[in-house]
């Protein structure tokens, strides 16, 4: 975790550093505005939300609504967009009026890839803890329960935007939940928890926010007024996940193994676990044989890999980039895509290979110091990639400019590139 981070300052009340070690997936944190300093009406108001349902053209499922604790049907608040606009799903803005005032909550799902100042500010979060990150907003009517007590199987930040919202915290019946152990499956043990003693019982006002450990029981009710928070789930990366992925390279070795292929006897009698006794045996032996060969560096790497995909880089703008790509000269500025996770690595033979997310794009070997200082620096100009003649520099620019790997700064569609200075 990168410790000094803006993002994360502005979701918790202690340094960085202290939350890492004291509270990040061990102990809630609860911290009031006064403590942080800032609200987030930057990030999302009330009259956002009204825009958002009445004239983005939203569908789901980047809606959802509850009432007293269950999902509501899809198709009670959507419906065609009228002419020229017949997909079947669109919201519409009545009927969420209508089940709004009569007390249902509304949840805006997917934030972080919907509403420009939270898609920054997820990416930005997700860079400094290392986890991947998304956003949903909850928007409570006065006085009204969205959610009966539940756990979550990430860890969250919730964000008090507007109104007041009483939350009640209790201690985890499950430790560390994975996303496979969600809490209906104990729904009776977390009903029984809900009526315990909670570690908080606090109300939280406009600008105040709150970590969540995954595990941890909560619920919330609005007081007196509409109450809005943003909820950022933290997707953890963790050591399950690296079993997941040492287990598909398990398959990947086991499958090359003849004897772990091998058709079991005819008339076998597979109630009799004896008749099946040897096959297995040999199959455990197999498979701890291709555990054994499993590389850590290729875990890690398909860990990276499988966490690097579910990081959204900054959009790119599709016409002004084309346009920047078709006209570039040596003055024009390049720059590394942000937010984009990308690691240059040496291959076999006359190749370097550039990783981004699950792709990995290959590059002549040639080209490697141009491509090492772009990504060292962030931003040159064309003309300044090292070791290349001014043709390879315009080709090699255009290829990223064209793949997503980089951007002109001031690119604007149909139009000429300014170039301009480093």
């Amino acid at each position: 975790m990168e410790h000094g981070g803006t993002a994360l300052r502005r979701c918790v009340g202690v340094d960085p550093a202290e939350f890492a070690v004291a509270y990040w997936a061990r102990r809630p944190l609860l911290t009031s505005a006064a403590e942080l300093g800032q609200d987030f009406s930057d990030l999302l108001t009330l009259a956002d939300v009204d825009e958002l349902l009445s004239t983005r053209g939203l569908r789901t499922p980047f809606l959802r609504i509850a009432r007293n604790g269950e999902v509501v049907d899809a198709k009670r608040f959507t419906g065609p967009g009228g002419a020229g606009a017949e997909v079947a799903d669109q919201v519409s803005s009545d009927a969420v009026l209508r089940l709004f005032s009569e007390g249902s909550t509304v949840v805006l799902q997917g934030l972080h890839r919907l509403w420009p100042p939270l898609i920054a500010f997820a990416d930005a979060l997700a860079a400094e803890l290392g986890h991947p990150t998304q956003v949903n907003a909850y928007i409570t009517p006065p006085s009204s329960q969205g959610f009966s007590p539940h756990y979550d199987v990430h860890d969250v930040f919730v964000l008090q935007v507007a109104g007041e919202k009483h939350w009640t915290i209790h201690e985890p019946v499950l430790t560390d939940p994975l996303r496979t152990q969600p809490w209906g499956e104990r729904a009776d043990a977390v009903a029984a928890r809900a009526a315990e003693e909670p570690v908080i019982d606090a109300v939280l006002r406009p600008g105040d926010a709150l970590y969540l450990p995954r595990g941890y029981l909560h619920s919330a009710r609005a007081l007196g007024e509409i109450s809005a928070h943003l909820t950022i789930g933290v997707h953890d990366v963790t050591r399950w996940s690296a079993v997941e992925s040492a287990l598909d390279l398990v398959r990947t070795l086991a499958v090359d193994d003849p004897a772990l292929r091998t058709s079991l006897p005819l008339g076998v009698d597979l109630a009799d676990p004896r008749s099946t006794a040897d096959d297995v045996a040999a199959v455990i032996a197999g498979l701890h044989a291709a555990l054994d060969r499993v590389d850590p560096a290729a875990v890690a790497d398909r860990l990276r890999s499988r966490t690097w995909a579910q990081v959204r880089p900054e959009p790119v703008a599709p016409l002004a980039q084309s346009t920047a790509a078709a006209s570039l000269s040596s003055d024009t500025v390049l720059r590394v895509r942000p937010r984009l996770r990308v690691q240059l690595r040496d291959a076999v033979g006359e190749q370097v290979v550039l990783v981004t997310g699950r792709q990995h794009r290959t590059f002549p070997a040639a080209q490697r110091p141009a491509l090492a200082e772009l990504l060292a620096v962030g931003e040159l100009k064309v003309g300044d990639l090292p070791g290349l003649g001014a043709d390879e520099q315009v080709e090699l620019a255009r290829r990223l400019v064209v793949e997503a790997v980089a951007v002109v700064p001031d690119a604007r569609p149909g139009a000429a590139v300014h170039h301009g200075s480093r």
